[in-house]
């Protein structure tokens, strides 16, 4: 049986390096009781306003959660946005040494108007363009210098198609990593889906696989998986295949072993960020015991805990660590 204390003790021995597409969260709370005489729209008396971490930040903010020491890696703009959420870095215990500003981007802000728990609509502000070169050497500079000094365990590649995470960013930190023995897990996005060559764990989820492979599927089974692995494993030569099925769970797949988890029964409240905590929590979960049925195991009920809260939050580690004990032990 599978001693679920010490495993989550582990992880406050972890070092994690988190590379990708930072963003904040602007949370915009009110109430609606009429529509606009202006036009048919819901008029939003605001309550509350509140800032978090998202994208490849809200990947760094899981790690934490679990205890480990995380840094983050990446550029953002040289304005309010970015001291804000240089800010939130700090506060949760992030290491930003490794985080760059740059005058040739913005700092993504995404800003939700939420009423009643429901989101009303979303503004987004963000420059998607590639990196330019010199902030491209500037990210792989950090990344050597991170590796060199803090000998990390993990690197996870968080991609959400914001410029980041460019083709020689991805390569070369690969390459980096492999070298210096740190463990690769990604969470790709469709534009440089086929870059993370020799990755350690590839996570994208079943819709990014059908527009990948240019697939369609009716009937989702674990014959179709092996074969989407192998498939995937042609191309990309990666170690492990762990791809998430939306409410019927999890697939992994390494070498011959391969199963699909299905999901546990929750009240879903929330879906955003969820794919974020599996790829933190799995990351983790590989690094520290090298089983990847036990990291799938774990990953698929993080990601269930999360969807049980709104907006984009953190896994909290006591429960993860009390449900796990309940349905896996």
């Amino acid at each position: 049986m599978e001693n679920f204390q010490r495993l989550f003790d582990s992880f406050a021995t972890l070092k994690v390096g988190v590379i990708g597409d930072v963003m904040l969260d602007t949370y915009m709370w009110g109430t609606v009781d009429r529509i606009s005489p202006e036009a048919p729209v819901p008029v939003v008396q605001l309550k509350e306003k509140e800032y978090r971490i998202g994208g490849a930040g809200n990947v760094a903010l899981n790690c934490h959660s679990l205890g480990s020491q995380v840094f983050i890696l990446s550029v953002i703009g040289d304005d309010n946005e970015g001291l804000l959420l240089e800010e939130l870095f700090h506060e949760n215990m992030i290491d930003t040494s490794y985080l760059t500003k740059s005058p040739a981007r913005v700092t993504t802000n995404k800003t939700r108007i939420i009423s009643r728990n429901q989101q009303m609509i979303r503004l987004d502000a963000e420059i998607t363009t590639e990196l330019d070169k010199s902030n491209e050497e500037l990210l792989l500079q950090q990344v050597c210098s991170f590796i060199q000094t803090h000998d990390p365990d993990v690197m996870i590649f968080e991609d959400y198609n914001k410029g980041i995470l460019t083709e020689k960013v991805i390569h070369e930190v690969i390459t980096i990593c492999k070298e210096a023995g740190v463990i690769t897990a990604v969470d790709p996005k469709r534009k440089n889906f086929f870059s993370y060559h020799q990755a350690d764990i590839f996570k994208p989820n079943l819709g990014e696989i059908k527009q990948a492979l240019n697939l369609l599927l009716e009937e989702v089974n674990d014959s179709l998986l092996s074969k989407i692995h192998l498939e995937l494993r042609n191309v990309l030569e990666h170690r492990v295949s762990f791809i998430t099925l939306s409410d019927k769970g999890v697939f992994y797949q390494k070498d011959g072993l391969a199963s699909v988890i299905p999901s546990h029964l929750r009240n879903i409240a929330d879906v955003s960020g969820a794919g974020d905590t599996v790829i933190a929590v799995a990351a983790l979960v590989y690094a520290a015991t090298q089983n990847v049925h036990l990291m799938a195991e774990v990953a698929n009920i993080a990601g269930g805990l999360v969807c049980e809260e709104v907006g984009t939050v953190a896994i909290d580690k006591t429960k993860l660590q009390r449900e796990c004990e309940l349905l896996l032990s």
